[in-house]
């Protein structure tokens, strides 16, 4: 009796420090969804770079088998070049991606050239190069539409009420999204009557 009495006198303080402690565990659910997200959106970020690592390494092969038969188009390849050095002196994901996009968009350029020469069509080391390529570009569009992913799940607890609270209260923004400039959404335009 004494017990029921004490739960019933002490009722508000029970369901007081009820509320307090499933406030505390969402509050720490939440800042360890921000963490877990976060780490996520740069763990996939860096797959990203793992694939733009792979482009890289096989865009030199493919320029020196092209160079060999196309001498007159030095543009394109100085284009990648400095593209290439853009992208190695970038620092965050953003600069990282808009150094991406332009050597995607020389890159168009370079594989638009090299099917106006039937020697280096025929080539099997520039084909094996050409599929590589073509293997890579697949597996960084793959990479890219799981890092946007996973950067609308993150930002999309970020925004939205009552977790935008908790956002604001440890410091969590939002991420960026892998966006194409519009000027590399339209397919590359080579003149060959110079």
């Amino acid at each position: 009796m004494e017990e029921q009495n004490f739960f019933q006198r002490n009722m508000k303080l029970i369901v007081g420090v009820g509320i307090i402690v499933l406030l505390a565990l969402w509050v720490i659910s939440k800042y360890n969804f921000f963490i877990r997200v976060g780490e996520q959106v740069t763990a996939q970020w860096a797959q990203v770079e793992n694939q733009y690592q792979r482009r890289f390494d096989l865009i030199p092969n493919i320029v020196n088998t092209v160079k060999g038969v196309a001498k007159q188009e030095q543009e394109v390849f100085g284009v990648i070049a400095q593209a290439r050095t853009r992208y190695s002196g970038a620092t965050t994901p953003n600069e990282k991606a808009q150094a991406a996009t332009q050597i995607e968009s020389a890159l168009g350029r370079l594989l638009v050239i090299a099917e106006a020469y039937p020697v280096l069509q025929s080539s099997q080391a520039y084909r094996d190069l050409i599929v590589s390529l073509e293997g890579t570009e697949n597996r960084i569009s793959v990479e890219r539409q799981k890092y946007n992913e996973l950067v609308r799940v993150f930002d999309t607890n970020v925004k939205t009420f009552p977790s935008s609270i908790l956002a604001k209260i440890f410091g969590v923004t939002e991420k960026s999204y892998f966006d194409v400039p519009e000027a590399n959404q339209a397919a590359p335009k080579v003149n060959f009557e110079n």
